[in-house]
């Protein structure tokens, strides 16, 4: 029997090198996706993360890494759709999803690959679903239609064993059981929720403030609040998730909110991080961007301030450090660009005061 080409730990390998503070999560994906390609029972799973903590890179890099596998390449049925997407699709509305993996599985097998082998691939897919809390079966209290016939739809594509769908004029049916289905989605609101239950010792001890004192000497105050110690089932359904859809999902991950020596990695490490991309661009005009230790950890400091906004917000405070530069290199007037912690603290006090941002 030959053994299969790929362990969770050459995925997690490769994911961390894109997707920094999130171990716990890619370790249960790693698993997972291996399970499901192996062709063992693998747990569909539902994450849950603040914006900016890495859910969409999370889905990309997976799908990325697979790709560069041509030795999995008949195994690997990969796609990736939105969730507002699939509530608009109003001729089949969940359905779509199995026509896009059909076409997927005719791009990686050819188009004249027989057709048991197309069904094949469809019904061992791998499905990607982002901002999942978009199809909510109610919203402030009232029924929301749209959510509720994505989520009925989707629920039907996770558990039967007969479902039909149409491409290109023809009727196929399969059994879409054994697709799995990682969705991934904020859930805004329902921190809020969880939160406010939390601090007012709702059922639990309420949360005392902690002083935190950051790399660069800050000191601030914080609410010691992980979603993952507080969350139960009940706030997902009172959200307008119904018990129905949440019980398909055999692994619920709560991604970590980012710390900030997590940010200060996100900021540099990754290969298409924002400081290696704004390093590229300056590299066209024959400029070296380099950044102090201090400039960095001011950076990733203002980030961690902004707890809802995760990486998204390292990318707001640098644009206002580095937007004049950009629009005119030359007028640098060196070869060299260094920021520096100065830079950063007048562009975050600029920014407190109201000065407006750079054009």
């Amino acid at each position: 029997m030959d053994t299969f080409p790929l362990r969770p730990r050459e995925v997690f390998e490769a994911l961390s090198a894109t997707v920094v503070g999130q171990d716990a999560a890619i370790r249960e994906l790693s698993v997972a996706i291996v399970k499901h390609l192996v062709g063992h029972p693998a747990p569909n799973i539902l994450m849950i993360g603040n914006s900016g903590s890495g859910k969409t890179t999370l889905m990309r890099a997976i799908e990325q890494f697979l790709a560069s596998r041509p030795d999995l390449s008949h195994s690997a049925n990969v796609i990736r759709i939105n969730a507002n997407v699939l509530a608009e699709e109003h001729q089949g509305y969940g359905r779509v999803v199995l026509g896009r993996l059909f076409a997927n599985a005719r791009t990686i097998l050819g188009t004249d690959a027989a057709l048991p082998n197309l069904l094949r691939s469809v019904e061992h897919g791998i499905v990607f679903i982002d901002e999942v809390d978009k199809i909510r079966a109610q919203v402030s209290g009232q029924p929301n239609v749209r959510g509720i016939v994505a989520q009925e739809a989707l629920l039907t594509l996770m558990e039967n064993e007969n479902v039909e769908f149409e491409t290109n004029g023809m009727n196929f049916a399969v059994n879409s059981s054994n697709v799995l289905f990682i969705v991934g989605g904020a859930f805004e609101e329902l921190y809020e929720a969880v939160f406010r239950r939390a601090t007012i010792g709702q059922d639990v001890a309420p949360m005392k403030p902690i002083v935190v004192v950051s790399a660069s000497g800050e000191v601030r105050e914080e609410l010691p609040f992980h979603l993952r110690d507080y969350l139960k089932y009940e706030d997902l359904f009172r959200y307008g998730m119904t018990p129905q859809f949440v019980s398909r999902f055999e692994s619920i991950v709560v991604l970590n909110d980012l710390a900030e020596s997590d940010l200060a990695r996100i900021f540099v490490e990754p290969e298409a991080s924002i400081f290696r991309t704004s390093r590229a661009y300056f590299q066209r005009f024959g400029i070296d961007l380099q950044i102090t230790r201090g400039a960095l950890i001011a950076i990733a400091w203002d980030a961690a301030r902004q707890k809802r906004l995760g990486a998204r917000a390292l990318r707001e405070t640098f644009r206002r450090v580095i937007g004049g530069l950009e629009f005119d290199p030359a007028d640098a007037g060196s070869h060299v660009i260094t920021v520096d912690e100065a830079m950063v603290k007048q562009t975050i006090a600029g920014r407190e005061q109201g000065t407006p941002r750079p054009r």
